[in-house]
């Protein structure tokens, strides 16, 4: 089988979405146990547009994925995990929740630290030990949330979807056979997983920021809010370098940090997880003409509900 793309995914409540290079597919257990799996187009004007290609541009992409699409499928897994008969996958409420949500991680992880600092910054000569603190605070209130929220029993069964998306992608990639007994003696570690991105983002942030100075704080702010993007940019080509030269002994040092931290992100899934993870990229490659349907090259593994609302019919 060709693996002419590197494809992605994300743990959702129940199940895993996989996205690829023209589409994504979502897969949830509803309660009855039946697989239900949502397809549709990747947006081609951020996907296939000259943006995508744009070194240190198409890591926008990225946070689309992390942000759009993640949170939009994660509204999606929730209608089907309590059963509603009619989910959705858009709307006023996914996109309100979206916007929410962006404000929400940028006021806690890029605003909150600056106004913590301001208790101490008076004490500080230096703009560069100012900024570095400021940065050593963000990844502490980072690091602490990973933490805290892996005892939540829900967000546990969340972390297991995840180690079944790294399982599943780890096995496609390795060409073996996407059946529940080979998935599952894969590792739970994946090089490209949002987990390092996130913690990439956090120590470029340092860096970038360091070299600002200590403007005013609306200023100092504006500057945390507005250089996100380029942030986000550079920690994408870093994560895309890397995974592409993982057996390189000073890459595998730089990625060390972010592979230890998916200990913190992904938990042993069940059968049952793996089965929902290799559904939806089953039906991923389909939707993507690798495969026809019916040679995934993999053994039935659940009854697959009726994609609900397919942008593509």
């Amino acid at each position: 089988m060709g693996k002419p793309f590197n494809y992605g995914g994300q743990a959702v409540i129940e199940g895993v979405m996989m996205r690829g290079s023209q589409k994504m597919c979502v897969a949830v257990r509803a309660p009855d146990s039946e697989i239900v799996i949502h397809c549709e187009p990747l947006n081609p004007r951020i996907y296939a547009s000259f943006i995508a290609k744009i070194p240190f541009v198409r890591g926008l992409t990225m946070l689309w994925d992390t942000l759009g699409l993640g949170i939009r499928t994660l509204m999606f897994s929730a209608d089907v995990a309590m059963g509603e008969e009619e989910a959705e996958f858009s709307g006023p409420i996914a996109w309100g929740t979206i916007a929410f949500s962006l404000a929400m991680a940028v006021a806690i992880f890029f605003v909150g630290p600056l106004l913590l600092l301001g208790l101490l910054d008076r004490y500080i000569a230096s703009s560069f030990v100012s900024n570095v603190l400021e940065g050593v605070i963000r990844m502490a209130m980072f690091l602490g949330y990973v933490w805290a929220i892996g005892f939540i029993p829900d967000i546990q069964r969340v972390f297991s979807y995840h180690g079944a998306e790294h399982k599943t992608i780890n096995t496609y990639e390795a060409g073996d056979e996407l059946t529940v007994e080979s998935v599952g003696g894969h590792t739970l570690i994946h090089p490209r997983c949002g987990t390092s991105f996130v913690l990439v983002v956090m120590v470029v942030s340092i860096l970038v920021f360091s070299l600002l100075g200590r403007p005013p704080l609306l200023l100092r702010i504006a500057s945390r809010i507005v250089l996100i993007p380029v942030i986000a940019g550079i920690a994408y080509e870093f994560i895309k370098f890397s995974a592409a030269r993982q057996d390189h002994w000073l890459m595998r040092l730089l990625i060390a940090p972010g592979l230890w931290l998916q200990s913190f992100t992904t938990r042993q899934p069940d059968a049952s997880m793996l089965e929902v993870a290799i559904a939806a990229l089953q039906r991923l490659l389909v939707e993507e003409h690798l495969v026809a349907a019916g040679e995934t090259g993999a053994e039935p593994v659940a009854i697959i509900g009726t994609p609900t609302a397919t942008a593509d019919g």
